[in-house]
């Protein structure tokens, strides 16, 4: 496994075809998707398809999600990590994003928290980002806690997708 980062209880990583099984197991969960469009997927093939969008982002953008590993488990828990968003949103593009999902059963337990964390810290001194937006959906009250735990500002709310959606800046 090439590690990009570790933490005390994570290994972030690229994501690979062998993770389309845990992606499924997330990504099914119609409470993961809940403020994501209520849309999980119904097939691994989905997810397989998934895996290759973030591969191709990779390449394209030398940045995407990785998949985050629990080091006691060596298991698939989820995703964390910046994305270049090159789509106009809130009348920004361009930007980097800081995102996280992560499988039910390890709600809680503060790895959006710590996985993000260590994403922003490398956009920032690998990156040399000058700043790192976040966008949650206003009533994903968990999601946007962690978003301020990490230092990220609310600036304003916007509409996204049809649902309002709160914009996040944390800066360098």
């Amino acid at each position: 496994m090439n590690a990009f980062i570790e933490t005390e209880r994570l290994i972030l990583k690229e994501l690979e075809i062998t993770d389309a099984r845990g992606m499924f197991e997330m990504d099914s969960d119609p409470l993961v998707h809940r403020f994501l469009g209520n849309n999980p997927v119904s097939t691994i093939s989905q997810s397989t398809a998934d895996i290759a969008f973030i591969q191709a982002q990779y390449q394209e953008n030398g940045i995407g999600r990785w998949a985050v590993i629990e080091k006691d488990s060596n298991q698939f828990i989820g995703w964390s990590g910046l994305k270049l968003i090159r789509d106009i949103n809130n009348n920004h593009s361009n930007y980097y994003d800081i995102g996280y999902r992560f499988n039910r059963k390890f709600w809680g337990k503060g790895y959006a928290t710590e996985s993000a964390r260590a994403a922003i810290n490398y956009g920032f001194e690998r990156l040399n980002l000058d700043e790192i937006i976040g966008i949650a959906d206003v009533e994903n009250h968990d999601s946007i806690k962690v978003l301020e735990k990490l230092g990220l500002k609310k600036i304003n709310v916007f509409d996204y997708k049809g649902r309002d959606h709160h914009w996040l800046v944390l800066k360098k």
